[in-house]
């Protein structure tokens, strides 16, 4: 693999001066700062205030205030907002994609792809928003004289917490469609990638949206989630099942509805006809992709006997080839990982792997001579399931190889885990590759890709099963979820009950035989 250790120069874009406006706006009152550093090198770029309780309190208070004003707002104007968002955006890519890289880390052909996603959602929603939001009229339960009418309300004030991969594709797009149905939003984006997110509020306000209405809070999750969570009308995470299940217990006792989109130990079943020029760059991306830190990425490949030594082969000297350095341009096919502490999670896995028994095919180690958490594309053997990188999310560049005798055993492999967020199948017999797919216990399945077709398709939900969440984003669901509905039911005339005279047994009769007439006509 090219590995070239050359300390590149931070992008001409993240001044100093600019990164210090983008964090003005996180309230800390208590004085306390988070060093934020570029990954590349582990330099400071900018001191990150920490909010306080009473800060994350006062952010909701201006929040509310400012949400009963854009609920009240007509529709169209609100939607007018995110059209002209949808321009600027595209127009800032190159400098968002600056921010996204410095402050994690990833290669630049992922951080330009991480900047499309919020226009890909606002584009979507612009032309559905209208139509799930409007006021849907029904029958009643009496035709002609009665009506029920269902009406979409903002939830309020939606608390949003981000995680550190994909820092502004889930912090401003997760909030377009809740924005959009009228809500305020407060953000809590992980403290080591808060400053793409902080650009996305500011071009969202550059655009027309009113100050006050999208608050972004900063801190470690203990000392600021419950809080959060505590102030939120619906809550929205993305993160690791662990601290899925503490939020959604909270948000349970608050009586608050909550999306969950957490872990994943995806599996990609390659079926004997696969196309092996199609299927290795594809198992590359899904498993090296964004440096293996992908909810949906690939963790685990099934291969038939008669072809796994030849997809290892080429698969093997792939990810050997594959040029990992830190760079800001887009010759990089990988960067690094997000920080030191992650590294030393994933060289554990592969450590315990290793001493458990697990073969190396390829990579395995840290290189430190690129920057502090850099890790080489890794590619293991003989992997069981008494290895933490058996059982457990990795999340980064480490897969797993497997061999199986039939499809239904490489079918009952790929379900035996507790998490569901998302599978891949490969095979030129398309309607026998959909025919595994639905096999699957897993709330996203790949046909002949590893992950991309699935989240780009922002027309269907997407949102993982078992252990790997609860709802979903994107589809009607990712907009709908951010309404409460009203039902507002108009009877014309007093007909559900007695005519005054009338004896109760005639008006049963009545009642009894006009169900059935409805039915027959299927009025009712």
């Amino acid at each position: 693999m090219t590995l070239t250790p050359v300390r590149p120069t931070r992008p001409a874009t993240a001044t100093d001066d600019f990164l210090r406006g983008l964090v003005a706006r996180v309230p800390g009152s208590g004085g306390a700062v988070w060093p934020l550093t570029e990954v590349y090198t582990g330099d400071v770029l900018v001191d990150l205030p920490q909010s306080t309780p009473s800060d994350i309190e006062q952010a909701f208070a201006t929040a509310r205030a400012a949400q009963a004003k854009w609920a009240a707002t007509p529709l169209k104007q609100r939607l007018a907002v995110f059209r002209r968002a949808h321009s600027l955006f595209i127009d800032r890519a190159r400098t968002i994609a600056d921010l996204i890289q410095v402050e994690s880390g990833k290669n630049r052909r992922m951080a330009i792809e991480e900047t499309c996603d919020p226009p890909m959602i606002m584009s979507h929603y612009l032309r559905r928003a209208p139509k799930l939001l409007a006021p849907t009229r029904r029958g009643g339960p009496v035709p002609l004289v009665s009506s029920s009418t269902e009406i979409r309300v903002p939830k309020g004030v939606v608390g949003i917490i981000a995680p550190w991969n994909f820092p502004f594709a889930t912090g401003i797009s997760d909030a377009v469609p809740a924005l959009m149905a009228g809500n305020a939003v407060v953000l809590k984006p992980d403290n080591k990638t808060a400053l793409s997110p902080l650009y996305g509020v500011q071009l969202l306000e550059a655009a027309g949206l009113p100050k006050g209405l999208f608050q972004v809070v900063c801190g470690e999750g203990p000392d600021v989630g419950p809080t959060l969570i505590d102030q939120a009308d619906y809550v929205m995470f993305t993160g690791s099942t662990a601290t899925g299940k503490v939020i959604g217990e909270r948000a349970g006792r608050n009586l608050i509805g909550c999306c969950l989109e957490l872990g994943g130990k995806n599996p990609m079943i390659v079926l004997p006809d696969a196309d092996f020029a199609e299927v290795v760059p594809g198992a590359v991306f899904g498993a090296f992709g964004n440096t293996g830190q992908i909810c949906m990425h690939i963790e685990r490949i099934y291969l038939p006997e008669s072809r796994y030594e030849e997809f290892k082969e080429a698969f093997v000297a792939k990810a050997s080839s594959l040029d990992v350095r830190a760079a800001y341009d887009f010759g990089p096919e990988m960067g690094s990982l997000v920080s030191v502490d992650h590294l030393h999670r994933v060289k554990s896995h592969v450590d315990d792997a290793v001493e458990k028994g697990a073969t190396v095919l390829c990579g395995g180690r840290p290189r430190p001579d690129l920057g502090p958490a850099f890790f080489e594309p890794t590619i293991l053997e003989g992997v069981t399931k008494d290895m933490l990188c058996g059982v457990t999310e990795t999340f980064g560049p480490v897969v797993a190889l497997h061999r199986y005798r039939t499809v239904d055993e490489a079918v009952e492999l790929a379900n035996d885990t507790d998490y569901g967020l998302n599978a891949s199948v490969w095979g030129k017999d398309l309607r026998a590759a959909c025919a595994v797919a639905a096999r699957l216990e897993t709330g996203n399945v790949n046909v002949n890709d590893s992950l991309a077709t699935a989240y780009a398709a922002k027309g269907t939900p997407s949102g993982g099963v078992k252990t790997s969440g609860v709802g979903a984003r994107h589809g009607d669901q990712g907009l709908l979820k951010y309404t409460d509905v009203q039902n507002l039911a108009v009877l014309k005339k007093p007909v559900m009950s007695p005519r005054p005279g009338q004896k109760y047994e005639k008006y049963v009769e009545g009642m009894l035989s006009g169900l059935k007439m409805m039915r027959r006509l299927r009025i009712r």
